[in-house]
């Protein structure tokens, strides 16, 4: 069920990629840059399953968590390597940054390691350019989506953000689904009950 979900996101994603691509100028446009958002628990799990659906064009692929998550590299890892035995062209990178907010963290100071963390996301993701934006609920995701906006807003960039909500948020939001509701291009809900509360959202059933 969920790989018949999937290849209909992989069509969605496609259309953002095929506008970026008729931008570009040459008779073949190159790769697609893909940036993704990892995250503790089941986030990157859930967002390996995504990439596993999707092809060679989008390449490299930037992953970003952060820097106290110890569990997410090793699995990202061990998803390349076995990626690169299908595609030998394969490449990605690593980069970590300061935790937005920790769980159970005072909303003050929730406030001022957000912002450390946008500052310090803001020169990182004007080095890598991403042409696509993949999250799908982790707390990191929001100061590096706010950085790809605000380039977007300064002409140096424009990158397409796709949020997917976690299979695991059935009725409500996550915190970060509630703040990138708003500013994402695409924004995929897994649950019926989430598609009726937020009309923006797009609906496509169980997709990891």
């Amino acid at each position: 069920p969920w790989l018949g979900a999937a290849a209909l996101l992989l069509l969605l994603l496609l259309v953002p990629a095929a506008l970026l691509a008729r931008r570009r100028r040459g008779p073949r446009a190159p790769p697609l840059s893909l940036l993704v958002v990892a995250g503790s628990g089941g986030h990157t799990t859930e967002i390996l399953r995504l990439l596993s659906c999707l092809s060679e064009s989008y390449s490299p692929r930037h992953y970003i968590l952060a820097d106290s998550d110890e569990m997410s590299e090793a699995k990202i890892r061990s998803f390349e390597q076995k990626r690169a035995e299908t595609f030998s062209n394969s490449q990605f990178t690593l980069d970590r940054i300061p935790r937005s907010r920790e769980v159970r963290q005072s909303w003050t100071s929730s406030v001022v390691t957000t912002l450390y963390s946008i500052l310090y996301s803001l020169p990182l993701t004007y080095k890598l350019k991403p042409d696509l934006i993949l999250c799908n609920g982790p707390g990191t995701c929001v100061p590096v989506c706010i950085c790809a906006l605000l380039l977007g807003l300064l002409g140096l960039k424009r990158a397409i953000i796709v949020y997917v909500e976690s299979i695991c948020r059935v009725e409500t939001l996550s915190l970060s689904g509630k703040i990138l509701y708003y500013f994402s291009d695409y924004f995929i809900v897994q649950w019926p009950a989430l598609k009726e509360k937020y009309p923006k959202s797009v609906y496509l059933g169980r997709i990891v």
